[in-house]
């Protein structure tokens, strides 16, 4: 993960800086990805004179991109919505597949001198905050030598997402230890896995699992996913001719820019939409699939849920890729529940039998809070569950400290963009009146609370002891979309009476 610790580091004491020679910088952003690239562009252009660097566990900058290397790994949003506001996307396909976003990210990092800024193989380990300094104390071991520094800064910027880069999860599989032939995660896809002319077993039914199907089926013998639980699926174009055509005709930036528009406006109407009539929702997305699948097909077997549309996040097909493989006969789907795996492949509730030479574990991501980075304030360890989010990017009782954490249901870079524009008035505010300090803190201790993200998905309700809480009431009710984000972040007023200055 970027900028989290290995387990042995976790138990380790995190040294305070001795003294004031040490390097110290006024943004420390932790993680060079999607988040931190963008926060690190905002600082470069909007707070010339701040001193900031990007500390970047791994030896490669693009996060989830760098890290993902399946077959067919793509964006499940639209890259109008998915990329930066400030940079357009200028590619035909606006559901784009992995290596294009990677060299979108890359692209932005040369375009605004960021590479100078990053720093490689340097994972943070542990950051502690100092009231009577009015800074962050962070150490950070450097890969491959162990060696630790130390670092203190102003503010603490947490781009790290929210989940482990050096594990995904798997839940206990009955017997997959008997099994034969190779058993991979897509989190670590082997470079030298050939699986031409093979039969491949995916286990999973989320945004992986579909996205691998199809591509898998290109040169497989056959692909099976098998799934638990159906989850909604619908196609979309991977080409958006509105948004191309907006940006011939009025060129890169106003037309990426107004496509951007439209694409937000259309993903708010399509979830509110399932939310408020999800009877109807659940209609059309079947008869949508319906048309997209072989005449007789079970489709209320397989692509019917139980949970209405958006209680979990929707799976966008492009072009309807997994429909034409099941339809071409080329993969297939099985809903049943898994008794054991065999030599050859698993045995299923049913009592039917699955024969396979390659299993995928599709099988979900391992959550954590903030990097995994051991937080203290003032000598205080700080525990993330027993935190509030103040407007979705602050922590209660913890000061000089955002984090970033994308939308559920809308893309993830439209709330990095909000973010970073909030971040940048607040700290302009401090400036103009001579603040070092920023901490939220509910006035209401007994305020009811629920979970950060509040979604059915298994990966989040697996980890919701771990992660932040949110309030029942503004600032710490979680905006549930980008419009009341936009107005909350972007437009609304920075200071607030729960958020407290001092110099």
């Amino acid at each position: 993960m970027e900028g989290s610790p290995s387990p042995s580091a976790r138990s380790r004491p995190v040294p305070a800086a001795a003294h004031d020679d040490v390097e110290h910088l006024d943004v420390l952003v932790v993680g060079a990805g999607i988040s931190g690239i963008g926060a690190g562009r905002h600082l470069a252009v909007e707070h010339p004179g701040r001193s900031f660097a990007i500390l970047e566990a791994r030896d490669g900058c693009g996060g989830t991109w760098d890290l993902f290397r399946y077959p067919g790994v793509r964006s499940d949003s639209d890259l109008y919505t998915f990329g930066y506001a400030f940079k357009p996307w200028r590619r035909e396909e606006s559901i784009a597949r992995g290596p294009q976003i990677l060299a979108y990210l890359r692209e932005t990092v040369r375009e605004h001198g960021l590479e100078r800024r990053i720093r490689y193989r340097q994972r943070v380990v542990g950051a502690s905050w100092s009231t009577a300094r009015a800074r962050w104390t962070v150490v950070v071991e450097h890969a491959g030598t162990g060696e630790r520094t130390t670092l203190t800064c102003g503010w603490l910027f947490c781009a790290a997402g929210y989940f482990r880069y050096d594990r995904g999860h798997t839940p206990p599989l009955p017997g997959l230890e008997r099994f034969a032939g190779p058993v991979v995660h897509p989190q670590h896809w082997p470079a030298d896995l050939d699986h031409a002319d093979r039969r491949v077993l995916v286990v999973g039914s989320g945004a992986t699992a579909v996205t691998l199907l199809p591509a898998l089926a290109e040169r497989a013998a056959h692909v099976t996913m098998l799934q638990r639980t159906p989850t909604y699926v619908m196609p979309v174009s991977r080409r958006d001719r509105p948004a191309v055509l907006l940006r011939r005709l009025l060129g890169d930036r106003r037309g990426h820019a107004l496509a951007r528009r439209r694409n937000i406006a259309r993903q708010q109407a399509v979830w509110a939409f399932c939310r408020r009539h999800p009877r109807a929702a659940r209609r059309i997305i079947r008869w949508v699939n319906a048309r997209r699948l072989p005449p007789g097909y079970p489709v209320d077997e397989h692509f019917r849920p139980p949970y209405d549309p958006w209680d979990q996040r929707l799976c966008a097909v492009p072009d309807g890729d997994l429909f034409t493989a099941i339809r071409d006969g080329r993969a297939s789907v099985v809903t049943d529940r898994i008794e054991r795996f065999t030599e050859h492949g698993v045995r299923l509730a049913s009592g039917r039998e699955l024969t396979a030479d390659v299993v995928v574990t599709a099988t979900g991501l391992e959550v954590q809070a903030l990097g995994g980075i051991p937080l203290r304030v003032d000598g205080v360890p700080v525990r993330p569950a027993e935190t509030v989010a103040y407007k979705g990017v602050m922590l209660s009782g913890v000061p000089n400290l955002v984090f970033a954490i994308g939308y559920p249901h809308a893309s993830w870079t439209l709330k990095v963009d909000l973010l970073c524009t909030y971040f940048g008035r607040l700290l302009a505010h401090m400036d103009r009146h001579g603040h070092r300090i920023c901490r939220p803190e509910p006035a209401d201790p007994a305020m009811p609370v629920r979970p950060l993200l509040d979604v059915a998905a298994g990966y989040l309700r697996r980890a919701a002891h771990l992660l932040p809480r949110q309030g029942d009431r503004p600032p710490w009710r979680t905006p549930s979309g980008y419009r009341e984000d936009a107005r909350l972040l972007g437009t609304g007023p920075v200071t607030d009476p729960e958020l407290h200055f001092a110099p």
